[in-house]
């Protein structure tokens, strides 16, 4: 019977494996090959033009797409829905490239963004202070080492064709302590998952590489007020409490921790709440090791965005945290997912079915180039209640 009913298309649970380990509360199925989105040899307006991020949507007043996800001169693809996009050169949001880091101004990427009107756009952005790239900010000597980073935040008054920032930058979430500290590892918050909803509040998973009390992982962060960026808060284990200001202009005497939600080994390319069953799904991208058999894109599932069962991969592949040596041509990397019909402004809601869009990364060698192109692919989505 089970087996008819695969045959059928009709996805059924899983009995409880010989491991003791529960069944997954969802399945993901590719269901399509890959269509080209963007490709940086045919569509760029100039070298800055490559998906360097999970792509993020959301509809303007006028009911047309946009999405960001491009490199640190931030543009937009947009089009009247998700299927017909196409890159705009105009630069909604320029990296300032300052050496100061209490400017927060150095390099930023526009990686969530929430409207509730389509004319006002909150954006969080993943802001680098890339230490080793301005002289005597970085002892110890190279870029990961010096690696410095902060969630920052811009807003836009236009449905997104322009975004504007305080100066400096108002900081959502920072580590406790100045750039210089610390240096011989990446440091900060880093790569905002997109905003999803439920009921008053928005939510997003933040990564850490964490400090000293600080374990490391992806924070669950909350607000009810998106354009007010000194409003989010992380989940500490017992509430959502943890602040994280600008250490620059506040004084941290007892620094706040979070306690890292999920199984994932980095990152939250994406989450969206089925619409039949509430349920959250998020996808991401690991290497082999671990729970992680193969290296490629998984997904995961959660009631309540802290507890999550087990990853199941989605997609094998070499992604950017693998060897680029010995990845065979090529890289995959930002995955997210995206319903065109999404009932949400923000795209943060997902039926039975979604794209999965991501980047393909063409490697030379060792190194990993600009060379990339923006892929999306059908999956069907089916969660048990």
């Amino acid at each position: 019977m089970a087996l008819a009913l695969l045959l059928a298309g009709i996805a059924v649970p899983p009995a409880l494996g010989q491991d003791g380990r529960e069944p997954p509360l969802s399945a993901l199925t590719l269901v399509g090959p890959p269509a080209t989105v963007f490709s940086a040899t045919r569509d760029a307006c100039d070298g800055a033009d490559v998906p360097d991020a999970p792509a993020r949507a959301f509809r303007d007043a006028a009911g047309a797409v946009a999405v960001f996800g491009m490199h640190y001169r931030n543009r937009a693809l947009r089009g009247p829905d998700l299927l017909h996009l196409k890159l705009d050169c105009t630069v909604v949001l320029e990296s300032g490239g300052s050496a100061d880091p209490a400017a927060h101004d150095d390099r930023s990427w526009i990686t969530a963004t929430w409207t509730e009107d389509g004319r006002a756009v909150a954006a969080l952005l993943h802001h680098e202070y890339q230490a080793h790239t301005h002289p005597g900010r970085c002892p110890a000597g190279e870029s990961m080492a010096c690696w410095y980073n902060t969630i920052t935040a811009a807003a836009s008054a236009d449905g997104g064709r322009s975004f504007t920032r305080t100066s400096p930058p108002a900081v959502a979430a920072a580590a406790p302590f100045r750039q210089e500290v610390g240096q011989g590892r990446h440091r900060g918050f880093f790569n905002p998952s997109n905003i999803v909803s439920d009921g008053q509040w928005r939510y997003v998973l933040i990564a850490t590489t964490g400090w000293a009390g600080q374990p490391p992982g992806v924070c669950l962060f909350r607000t009810d007020a998106p354009a007010d960026p000194s409003r989010w808060r992380a989940w500490t284990g017992l509430g959502f409490t943890a602040a994280f200001p600008d250490p620059y202009r506040t004084s941290v005497r007892n620094p706040a921790t979070c306690r890292p939600v999920g199984p994932f080994p980095g990152p939250v390319g994406a989450v969206v709440r089925h619409r039949e069953t509430g349920a959250f799904v998020a996808v991401f991208m690991a290497k082999a090791g671990g729970e992680f058999e193969k290296p490629g894109f998984y997904w995961t599932t959660s009631r309540d965005l802290l507890a999550w069962d087990r990853p199941r991969l989605l997609l094998e592949g070499r992604t950017l945290y693998d060897d680029p040596c010995t990845a065979g041509g090529h890289l995959i990397a930002y995955p997210s997912l995206l319903d065109p019909k999404a009932q949400g402004r923000n795209f943060d809601d997902a039926g039975d079915a979604a794209l999965l869009t991501y980047a393909s990364l063409r490697v030379e060698g060792c190194t990993v180039t600009s060379d990339r192109d923006l892929l999306r692919r059908p999956v069907a989505i089916t969660v048990w209640p």
